[in-house]
């Protein structure tokens, strides 16, 4: 009995000391995951800041007044926040009309790109013939070589566009963005290319094998199964060439597209014009006004991927390029 008792006083003692172990324990795992995770949020909120910042000062000098302008304890809140800049910007910009013909050139652009580069993608993934390796080389030189070293050659070919005597002067138009996607050599193109490539790879080839047992031929079963089929990656395409057209400077200027159809284009001279017209001579208080049209420029951008954001994120994970 006694032996009994000793030893029953034992194992408590044990399970006690093993329960003040696992205190100790959990309480050393709280402290380190709150340590970590204030790490993170400080990390985080660090990196965001340095991202978000310029944004955040742009948006709000946008709405400084003049006196807010001139005022050194003025940082960021403004004191006598006005919508002053944000009227004069939309009147000197032209905002809305040229905002809805520069959203019919992207919108164009890109459905022709989505057409083109899956239609190429499609091919790569699923068709056998000569010199494939080699073209779809091409296509990844695409991707990794820089625009300025074809400029010249690119502003050449469509201030004399066409054969011999018969030539065609394209620029200042949006006709040279539109005929290289037509052929597959858009803004990005190679980089849409690979995407669909890559998700179309990774499509059962059973799909097709049903359709042509079913007597379907190879577009009707292009445009009718597979296409449908390729929504997240046409999404994830779609974001990337609007948001890329959207802001896009090196083909509007090696073009010299009319600032009557880029946005961004007319965003350069607003300044200027702004300082004429206003007899505004103070730079601090012309920064405003450019302020207020960078906000009305990024706007039409950001509400976009709002709407498209979670289609957006599904299609970057299944369309192979993340990692």
């Amino acid at each position: 009995m006694a032996s009994a008792k000793k030893q029953r006083i034992s194992w408590q003692s044990m399970n006690a000391s093993s329960r003040s172990l696992d205190q100790k324990s959990r309480a050393v795992n709280g402290v380190k995951n709150t340590l970590l995770g204030l790490f993170r949020f400080v990390i985080i909120v660090g990196i965001s800041y340095v991202i978000l910042a310029p944004v955040i000062g742009i948006i709000a000098h946008s709405f400084f007044s003049r006196q807010d302008s001139i005022n050194p304890m003025v940082f960021t809140v403004p004191i006598n926040p006005t919508l002053e800049r944000y009227t004069m910007a939309v009147k000197y910009l032209d905002y809305l009309p040229i905002l809805g013909r520069t959203l019919l050139y992207v919108f164009g652009v890109t459905l022709i790109q989505l057409l083109i580069c899956s239609m190429v993608g499609y091919g790569f993934a699923r068709y056998q013939f000569p010199l494939k390796k080699l073209l779809f080389g091409c296509v990844v030189v695409m991707i990794v070589v820089p625009l300025n070293t074809i400029q010249f050659p690119l502003y050449m070919t469509f201030r004399y566009f066409g054969i011999g005597s018969n030539t065609v002067n394209l620029l200042k138009t949006p006709w040279p963005t539109v005929i290289l996607s037509v052929f597959g050599c858009g803004l990005r193109s190679g980089l849409y290319i690979y995407i669909f490539n890559q998700f179309f790879r990774g499509l059962p080839k059973e799909i097709e094998e049903a359709a042509l047992v079913d007597g379907a031929g190879s577009w009707y079963t292009y445009f009718h199964i597979m296409l449908p089929n390729a929504a997240p990656a046409l999404i994830t395409v779609a974001v990337f060439s609007i948001v890329w057209q959207y802001n896009d400077s090196f083909f509007a200027n090696t073009f010299n597209i009319s600032d009557s159809i880029i946005l961004t284009r007319k965003l350069d001279s607003l300044i200027n014009v702004i300082a004429n017209a206003e007899k505004i001579l103070t730079i601090s208080e012309q920064q405003l006004y450019f302020d207020a049209g960078v906000v009305l420029v990024l706007l039409p951008v950001v509400i976009i991927y709002l709407v498209l954001q979670r289609r957006f994120i599904e299609g970057v994970e299944r369309s192979g390029i993340v990692g």
